[in-house]
């Protein structure tokens, strides 16, 4: 039997992102391991460091995110539909708000050729974005940094917002230590994480090292199966390579794209955030959900990202991702249906 081989960008990434983590943890910065690992490989990528994401680890470890969020969807839930449906039927408002926001942006500030400046300017998931793109002949680099510039700025923003203006505790441990809960739970946690992730990908879901577990969880969480969310180990492995993920997006990045690309997609992070914000204050006095809760649900930040703030803030988890799954299969559904129509 051949030993696997040794992966010194996949290695290097680890270390870095566990540098990034004891330098957050050790400064006291909130979320240390989430934005540790991202800072980490950051800092690394922009000095020249060749790294890789963790792969199939790396997916496998997401769906521990997809797990506990399956395990908030519980009985009193089904409850709130009416509520849920209508803060959703404001998610497309959303989407086009933002799409008319950033098409005209990366067309004439940032001067992106017309396929682009589209798929640059749909808020959905990272990687469909950067597939469709492919598919359509834009410039896939410029696609993947301004979306990885997306998320970090959100991601790095939400924190200090949640910390500064709501006041919470973000250092609160995400869940309770394997020891203190049921072992059969876990167990049963960690193959439905796995099992939900292969079903999901053979059925071809988008997101499905989330989407599948989150489904197969909430099934075994209404059923009474499972009782409570994942062990601190799981969810702080989870951040650990989701924050690694969206540093190493930044590896080989050279001086014209952090000049050109990192820069649009800055601008773009502006201007969404403050249309965003400005449909947040909107809607929010007709929506029963706290103001926390909306902003969350609506800022356009990665799924996997904004869910597992959602957990730490101590947000209703449902809510905010379901928002998010309606966002990304808004833009899934209909951006392609779009493109081709403009052409």
């Amino acid at each position: 039997m051949e030993l696997p081989k040794f992966n010194a960008r996949l290695f290097f990434a680890i270390v870095y992102s566990a540098l990034g983590a004891a330098i957050f943890y050790i400064a006291g910065f909130p979320l240390p391991m989430l934005l540790g690992p991202m800072a980490g490989c950051l800092a690394a990528a922009l000095a020249g460091a060749r790294m890789e994401d963790a792969g199939q680890l790396g997916t496998f470890m997401r769906t521990f995110l997809g797990v506990a969020i399956g395990a908030s969807v519980t009985p009193e839930l089904l409850g709130r539909v009416p509520e849920l449906a209508l803060s959703l039927a404001f998610v497309p408002m959303l989407v086009v708000v933002l799409g008319c926001v950033g098409y005209p942006y990366f067309r004439r500030v940032a001067k992106f050729d017309s396929k682009t400046s589209y798929y640059a300017s749909l808020p959905g998931g990272m990687q469909e974005m950067i597939l469709f793109g492919a598919e359509e002949g834009a410039n896939v680099r410029a696609v993947s940094l301004v979306h990885a510039t997306r998320v970090l700025v959100i991601f790095a923003f939400v924190p200090f917002v949640a910390t500064h203006y709501f006041g919470l505790d973000l250092d609160r441990p995400p869940g309770a230590p394997a020891k203190f809960l049921p072992w059969h739970e876990t167990a049963i946690m960690v193959v439905s994480g796995f099992a939900g992730w292969q079903i999901a990908r053979v059925l071809r879901m988008p997101g499905p090292s989330i989407i599948g577990p989150m489904i197969l969880t909430a099934i075994l969480s209404l059923s009474g199966i499972i009782n409570s969310r994942p062990p601190l180990e799981m969810m702080l492995a989870a951040q650990f390579f989701i924050g690694l993920g969206v540093g190493v997006r930044y590896t080989g990045i050279t001086p014209g794209e952090l000049r050109i690309d990192v820069l649009a997609g800055l601008g773009y992070c502006v201007l969404a955030s403050i249309a965003c914000l400005a449909l947040v204050f909107t809607v929010r006095n007709f929506l029963a959900a706290d103001f926390l809760d909306v902003l969350l649900a609506f800022l356009p930040g990665g799924q996997a990202e904004m869910a597992m703030i959602a957990i730490i803030a101590g947000a209703d988890v449902a809510y905010v991702v379901t928002h998010h799954l309606v966002r990304i299969f808004i833009v899934i559904i209909f951006g392609k249906l779009v493109a081709g129509f403009l052409k």
